[in-house]
């Protein structure tokens, strides 16, 4: 695509973004006085990797959650199943 001057982008931000949102454009360039000044792109999707102890402190998680659970308990030590 060619770039979108400031004016026109100004106009029809929504259809740009939404070009960007149904990937119709992979990138949107807008310019000022014909020159580059910003890129409009679409937010990566998918996570970022784990999210450890995102949840912390809005539950407790009892001492013996697996007190009635061996099999359970042995899985979460490494150790091998029972026979």
């Amino acid at each position: 695509m060619q770039p979108v001057n400031m004016l026109q982008a100004k106009s029809s931000l929504s259809r740009l973004v939404d070009d960007i949102e149904q990937g119709r454009e992979r990138e949107i360039v807008i310019a000022r006085n014909g020159r580059p000044a910003a890129r409009l792109l679409p937010i990566a999707e998918g996570s970022a990797g784990p999210r450890i102890g995102a949840a912390k402190g809005h539950f407790e998680v009892p001492d013996d959650i697996d007190a009635h659970n061996d099999e359970v308990a042995r899985l979460f030590l490494g150790q091998a199943a029972a026979p």
